[in-house]
């Protein structure tokens, strides 16, 4: 499917998706946790006891949708926390903006953080001065900010939506990726082609990616490596099983010992699951986490809290607008096999 062709599905689909949920009478079962600021994408975590949120902060900064989503122009980060589920939620001010950062050009996009050895590390994606997405890394003594970034990018980083992972044994990798718009379609072999292309129905999809972070956090210990994702019969998928393939919007949380990688399909609007043996992989699809929310895009976590696990996700509720949207936390359960029980955003 062409761009202009793909621009005619995604107004359609996106037109139907918000007029059937206005229209069904169908009821969110979650509520918003802030409406002072648009926020996505929110990465979760517990630090000393407490919550922490780490959202994109949309803006209106009147942009024409294309479907590169240059509309989506953040140019800074809140951070938001409670104490508990349920809770107060506190939106934090600005952690970091983008006029800070010496080598972006625009789009701050979906962030995520970790900590180690008394340092936070918030982790982003933002396009350089030549329009090319890499992820950057900052750095606070708190976990609210001011994060100060590295005067550079992480050297051989690309795409979008980095998420980093601390195993039980110390290591840390960060994963990434996010075709579209998020450009991993530029990248083979970890080698740039500005004219790459989305792939074609019947050819392999577009793999996520993933690299061993070095001691400082602030650096790969390794080459970026493609992450192996298949069906239940172990056949990697193709681009025209859009409905389970990899799309942007990686996770991943461990779940008696077994590696859990969850992400957004995309076009077709499912927060999807797949386990594996390791945190390279590869990993086997299981099913659903989220079916399609209002709004285009969706962007998730999945956090163990206080003796449960919670979903944190976004819709459009607030605005209806798709780049103007509102994250929401709702309660996770897992079946007996350890697969996700599937969630309906809408009751």
């Amino acid at each position: 499917m062409h761009l202009n062709q793909t621009s005619l599905v995604l107004t359609a689909l996106l037109g139907c998706s918000l007029s059937a949920f206005s229209q069904s009478g169908k009821k969110p079962i979650s509520q918003p946790l802030v409406s002072n600021i648009y926020t996505a994408d929110p990465s979760a975590h517990v630090f000393n006891g407490k919550i922490y949120i780490y959202p994109s902060h949309d803006i209106d900064a009147a942009i024409k949708e294309d479907d590169e989503g240059g509309h989506f122009a953040m140019k800074d980060y809140h951070i938001l926390s409670m104490d508990k589920i349920g809770g107060k939620v506190t939106d934090n001010g600005v952690a970091l903006n983008i006029k800070d950062i010496p080598w972006a050009g625009r789009q701050l996009w979906a962030p995520d953080a970790t900590y180690k050895n008394g340092t936070y590390y918030l982790y982003f994606p933002v396009k350089d001065k030549q329009d090319v997405f890499r992820i950057g890394v900052a750095t606070s003594k708190k976990p609210t900010g001011p994060f100060k970034p590295e005067a550079t990018p992480i050297k051989g980083s690309y795409s979008i939506d980095p998420t980093v992972f601390q195993d039980t044994d110390g290591k840390a990798y960060l994963y990434f990726g996010g075709i579209w718009g998020g450009q991993l379609q530029r990248w083979d072999n970890n080698k740039y082609n500005a004219k790459g292309a989305l792939k074609k129905p019947d050819e392999a999809a577009i793999l996520p990616r993933v690299a061993r972070l070095s001691a400082d956090m602030k650096s790969f210990a390794e080459d970026v490596k493609e992450i192996k994702l298949v069906d239940e019969k172990g056949k990697p998928f193709l681009e025209k099983n859009n409905d389970k393939r990899f799309f942007e919007a990686a996770w991943i949380h461990k779940y008696n010992g077994k590696y859990y990688f969850s992400y957004s399909t995309g076009d077709t609007h499912n927060i999807c699951y797949a386990i594996g043996n390791s945190p390279y992989g590869p990993f086997t699809y299981k099913g659903i986490v989220l079916k399609p929310v209002q709004g285009w895009t969706n962007h998730h976590s999945i956090v163990p809290i206080e003796g449960k696990w919670y979903l944190f996700y976004h819709d459009v509720q607030l605005s209806g607008k798709t780049h103007l949207r509102n994250v929401k936390v709702t309660e996770l359960t897992y079946n007996a096999d350890g697969t996700i029980k599937t969630i309906e955003a809408y009751k």
